[in-house]
């Protein structure tokens, strides 16, 4: 090999070495953020809570979710199956019958048998898919035997929230803190707040292992309740009462977003649901309530009439 070669060898091993030293820094600079957001999820976890590079929907943590995630493995893995065969007839095709190997284009304008093949065999796919999604689609709206029933209001731009028969009642809006930093110029951190804008006051406490009907509702414009860890979603419009309904498995915090633009602070209307066991609701729904109920008044102390004066203290006017 020539002196002038072994010079181009040289540099460009050196060039591929400097190459790979770059790559190596740069997955340890993408690593760093990852790494970083992993220990402070791991600090404070929440089921059902998404994390970077996160490549498929999550399961959820109630039946309508999951539901909603075996559509959508099932259509996906349908999907996969059809692309293979499609695409792997096309390459076989094209490699099988390419032109240098002296393969002759078919001329054919019609063929019955394929046009009855490629017409069927995609509605029986497609009734495959659709059996399923409606009997799912239809159970997702089954609201019979609930055991307790929650009214959820909309408005600009606040959540009210009223557990029907048992005379509780509050108000859920953004976390103060989070409202003054919005307002501010303060840039929020995830290590100083790793829940911001997705906080609020007052969260919606739910019992686990319970089917919760909604009732859901606005008093001004349309909004949307949403919590993706419930597996679904529901308008909120004025003079119409949506119905909803669910059954939390895990307890935890799960955390929405209103979902239809309602005005200027409609990226500032979180929703917070903690499920927890059906004891620790028991007790908290009794605080709730010793805190709305009426305050007791002490009973007026009656006062003693005075006694009526006699004749003889009664003073005799002079000249009497």
């Amino acid at each position: 090999m020539t002196a002038g070669r072994w010079t181009q060898w040289d540099a460009a091993r050196s060039g591929l070495a400097r190459g790979l030293v770059r790559a190596g820094a740069a997955l340890a600079a993408l690593a760093l953020p990852v790494s970083a957001f992993a220990q402070a999820a791991g600090k404070d976890f929440e089921p059902d809570e998404p994390v970077r590079w996160q490549l498929n929907m999550t399961p959820g943590v109630t039946h309508t979710a999951q539901m909603a995630y075996d559509a959508h493995m099932f259509a996906l893995w349908v999907c996969v199956v059809i692309g293979v065969l499609v695409f792997g007839a096309m390459f076989y095709a094209m490699f099988k019958f390419r032109r240098s190997k002296g393969a002759v284009a078919a001329q054919f304008s019609h063929n019955t048998t394929a046009e009855i093949i490629w017409t069927i065999v995609p509605v029986i796919i497609l009734i495959v898919m659709a059996w399923p999604a409606t009997t799912k689609l239809i159970s997702e709206y089954d609201t019979r035997d609930s055991a307790m029933t929650v009214k959820i209001t909309g408005y600009q731009w606040l959540w009210k929230y009223e557990y029907l028969g048992e005379d509780v009642s509050f108000l859920s809006r953004l976390d103060r803190k989070d409202d003054v930093i919005r307002q501010s110029r303060v840039v929020p951190t995830l290590a100083s707040n790793p829940h911001y804008l997705r906080d609020v006051d007052n969260p919606l406490v739910l019992p686990v292992n319970t089917k919760v009907r909604f009732v859901v509702t606005a008093d001004d414009v349309i909004h949307s309740w949403w919590v993706p860890a419930l597996g679904w979603k529901q308008d909120a419009i004025p003079g119409i009462v949506n119905e909803a309904w669910t059954d939390i498995r895990t307890p935890g915090i799960y955390r929405g977003q209103c979902a239809e633009l309602c005005g200027k602070d409609h990226g500032f209307m979180p929703i917070v649901v903690r499920a927890v066991s059906k004891e620790e609701f028991s007790r908290w729904l009794a605080q709730q309530k010793a805190k709305s109920a009426p305050v007791p008044t002490a009973p007026a102390t009656p006062v003693a009439a005075a006694p009526a004066a006699s004749a003889i203290d009664t003073p005799t006017p002079a000249g009497g």
